[in-house]
């Protein structure tokens, strides 16, 4: 995260070590008799062709540029220093055989704060190859970069750093480029980014505990603790934390069980939490780990074949955050639909005083479902919509960075329902006649933090940038942001 926001970096000498180390066992196998795929056989649909022993290097930097095939807009600054923060690690665990050189100019180029332009699409998960060809380029004086504000030719990028292209060695090309450095450095900031989005829901959900004088039975903790599911207990102790000081905890319950969107955010929002727990976990693996194909073993003194560049079990977890987020967000739509129903909240219809004269809140119903539907749709499953490509060498893709850059899109609309919520649930707040001091002492801050920003609802009004207003303030500490 340091880095993402322009944190310098420096190798470890343990880490220089493993890469000498590992470059010594390439430059000795280069020139043998044994084909290396990747060193000193072609790649892809061509696996087994001979490269030319004097044309190793040459070969290299046109696997760079043949690669070079993603299109479409192009990352923020954060998402690109993430994404070269995520191959140096990579390499620095000595498996990848780089030159000690190429790695070096990789360093430089992220402190010198000379970075490529990277587009989105292209990547099918069996290694970022497309992203991490265009990430390549300018380190050889090729391709587009940024550098302080002005989008230049690679070249010309570097002479302003003051830095010199890299000449590429055998197999430096193909360590550049194949790997899942894009996904797993866009999968911090988007984790980063959930996991601040998922206490501002929690914060959401109490107001909402608040506005529709919840029935608090289902946060007891004799009750999670009889079936600890996966964060739930957590969760329930969060949600106590923030009510905590006010006057609904000691009060009767209004009803004998309310709906479910207020009855299961434990279990939902905890089985969330749970997932993005398991999420940053592999991506803190995937960190620290070597993934290279062919990878680089120096005490073995050889390079082995290997399917580690599948990171099936990080686009499974980041699949399965998507659905969970998906089904809180049924339950947040839920909650806001019911403290509009006055027979379920006792308050007036659609939160208005004025009758059916006035709309009040009824149509922002609309917006509501079509987040609800929005999110839904983002958490299908990208996972096994691969198909075979490289003549049907490869004939499986994970789509790893396709699933991140969903989940990416689907905390805009997220960050909408949430703040959506809020805003709902002050209103109920304020017709319920709940003074501010009677909330939750954690809750009295964001209540009055929302108030600043967006007036009670008396007369009809535009709500829309209000909701829009709300949610920037969700986004303000956050990396991922972006226009839709």
């Amino acid at each position: 995260m340091a880095i993402a926001r322009g944190a310098r970096v420096t190798l470890d000498p343990s880490a220089m070590a493993r890469v000498h180390a590992a470059r010594a066992v390439v430059d000795r196998l280069a020139h043998a008799d044994t084909p290396i795929y990747g060193l000193n056989s072609a790649l892809g649909a061509n696996t087994g062709a001979r490269v030319d022993a004097a044309d190793l290097a040459g070969y290299q930097a046109r696997a760079v540029r043949a690669r070079a095939v993603a299109i479409g807009p192009p990352y923020p600054t954060t998402s690109v220093r993430a994404i070269v923060a995520a191959r140096i690690a990579g390499m620095a665990q000595g498996g990848s055989g780089v030159s000690p050189a190429v790695l070096d100019g990789l360093v430089a180029l992220l402190n010198a704060g000379v970075h490529p332009r990277v587009p989105r699409i292209g990547s099918v998960g069996a290694a970022d190859l497309a992203q991490l060809s265009h990430l390549a380029l300018p380190l050889i004086g090729e391709g587009d970069a940024e550098y302080r504000g002005a989008l230049l030719q690679g070249a010309e990028a570097l002479a302003r750093a003051g830095l010199a292209p890299v000449a590429l060695g055998a197999k430096d090309g193909l360590a550049l480029v194949s790997a899942n450095s894009a996904a797993i450095g866009r999968a911090a900031l988007v984790l980063h980014d959930a996991r601040a989005l998922l206490d501002a829901w929690l914060v959401a959900v109490a107001l909402s505990f608040e506005g529709f004088h919840a029935n608090l039975s289902p946060l007891d903790p004799r009750g999670v603790q009889a079936r600890p599911a996966p964060g739930q207990v957590e969760v329930a102790a969060r949600l106590r934390a923030l009510l905590e000081g006010g006057a609904l905890p000691a009060a009767a319950p209004r009803r004998v069980q309310d709906p479910l969107s207020f009855r299961v955010v434990a279990q939902v929002h905890g089985a969330g939490l749970w997932m993005l727990q398991e999420c940053e976990r592999l991506v803190e693996l995937e960190l620290c780990s070597a993934a290279d194909s062919p990878l680089v073993v120096a005490d073995g003194d050889v390079m082995l074949s290997n399917g580690n560049f599948d990171a099936a079990a990080l686009t499974l977890g980041l699949q399965a955050l998507a659905l969970a987020l998906a089904t809180m967000a049924n339950l947040g739509a839920g909650r806001v639909l019911r403290m509009m129903a006055p027979a379920l909240s006792g308050l007036p219809l659609q939160l208005t005083l004025h009758g059916p004269a006035h709309s009040g809140f009824a149509t922002l119903q609309k917006t509501t479902a079509v987040l609800a539907a929005r999110i839904r749709r983002g958490a299908q499953p990208a996972a096994v919509d691969g198909m075979p490509v490289s003549d049907s060498v490869e004939d499986h893709a994970p789509m790893t960075l396709c699933v991140v850059d969903a989940l990416a899109s689907m905390l805009d609309d997220v960050r909408r329902l949430v703040a959506i919520e809020q805003i709902v649930a002050a209103q109920a707040i304020d017709l319920r006649g709940v003074a501010s001091g009677s909330l939750g002492a954690a809750l009295r801050e964001p209540y009055a933090s929302l108030r600043a920003r967006v007036a009670p609802l008396d007369e009809d009004r535009p709500m829309g940038p209000a909701v829009d207003g709300i949610a920037a303030m969700l986004a303000e500490p956050l990396l991922t942001v972006e226009s839709p």
